[in-house]
């Protein structure tokens, strides 16, 4: 896919990456690594991560933060944090509910505007974490529906980290087993970068 004119990405706190801090919004994660060679291109990059962030959330702001910047690319990565509420509250994001939700969020782009999404993921560096597969895995599945329906690139970084988690061990991607070590976003940005290059 030839990426031009504006893309805006969006998502909880692995895209938020501390962009509101950084002058530039573009957070110190896998955006500002795939803004690095996608800004000399002429790309205006946006960043609309918050961190915590529910698909829920991310809902409440899509019209402002995204749709009202009118971008010619957008690329989501969001559901880990529906999953993480369900295991440290309680709280419950029904996965019918998730996917009807994310179609009316890609639903209100244009059709003009190409689409990304990216796998949510948890790389498990404990015993309780190798249980959210149960939540997340259908969430991922999601994903790939709502990829395949409306002609979106996939970036299978689920698959991918975890392939780089057998050998290189998944602390080093992601320390906590969510948020990426330095490597990690790195990772994500050449994931995301090779697939939608090759779109």
């Amino acid at each position: 896919m030839d990426v031009h004119g504006s893309l805006v990405f969006a998502g909880d706190s692995v895209t938020d990456c501390g962009r509101r801090e950084d002058p530039a919004g573009l957070g110190s994660g896998y955006v500002r690594e795939l803004a690095s060679t996608l800004v000399p291109r002429g790309v205006r990059v946006a960043n609309a991560g918050v961190g915590g962030d529910r698909l829920a959330d991310l809902g409440d702001r899509w019209e402002v933060d995204v749709v009202a910047r009118h971008p010619d690319h957008v690329s989501v990565l969001i559901g880990i944090n529906d999953t993480w509420r369900l295991q440290d509250t309680g709280e419950r994001s029904d996965h019918g509910a998730f996917a009807e939700r994310y179609r009316l969020l890609l639903s209100a782009l244009p059709s003009t505007t190409r689409i990304v999404l990216l796998e949510p993921f948890v790389l498990p560096v404990t015993e309780d974490q190798e249980r959210w597969r149960d939540d997340l895995d259908p969430r991922i599945e999601v994903v790939h529906l709502l990829a395949e329906e409306f002609g979106a690139v996939l970036v299978p970084i689920d698959a991918i980290l975890h392939r780089l988690a057998r050998t290189l061990g998944a602390p080093a991607l992601a320390a906590d087993g969510v948020h990426p070590t330095e490597s990690g976003h790195r990772e994500i940005a050449a994931a995301w970068s090779r697939t939608v290059g090759a779109a």
